[in-house]
């Protein structure tokens, strides 16, 4: 019986906290935003490993972290799609500079882009001095992207 009551304690609490968020609902038939924070929580997943790695926090297996980096390499490429001109709309976190400054937006991704491509590079040597700043610089341009065209209140 009590594994029940806990079961059910669980759901309640869930339902509780889902009808406490006040951020709306992605209700965009193509739901844009919905897709591009999902790829963007992968990154997330996906690079935090290499950041403990990167500060001796967690041990460093070659294989891993290359299978990583070329995960992030195929992550990295996917969101910009989303970021169209009719997906500027809550639940948004991106600034409007997003679409009011298109050139610096892609300038963005591109530095991001060659940043997670010189990750792969050192992954894939297996130098772990060359990996830290190789991680270290893609989680600068995560943040520098972040700081230009991402909501503070979202961080």
């Amino acid at each position: 019986m009590s594994r029940l009551l806990s079961a059910m304690f669980v759901v309640v609490a869930a339902v509780a906290l889902a009808a406490c968020s006040d951020e709306p609902k992605d209700t965009h038939p193509d739901q844009l935003v919905s897709k591009r924070r999902a790829i963007f929580k992968q990154f997330t997943r996906t690079l935090e490993p290499m950041g403990l790695v990167a500060r001796d926090r967690k041990d460093y297996n070659p294989r891993e972290l290359n299978i990583s980096a070329l995960e992030l390499e195929k992550l990295s490429k996917q969101p910009w799609t989303y970021f169209t001109p009719d997906s500027n709309y809550p639940p948004t976190h991106a600034k409007a500079d997003v679409w009011q400054k298109p050139a610096e937006f892609k300038e963005a991704q591109d530095k991001y882009l060659t940043t997670v491509s010189h990750l792969v590079k050192a992954a894939q040597g297996g130098d772990l001095d060359l990996i830290r700043p190789a991680v270290n610089d893609v989680q600068k341009s995560c943040k520098s992207c972040h700081n230009q065209f991402r909501n503070d209140a979202a961080s």
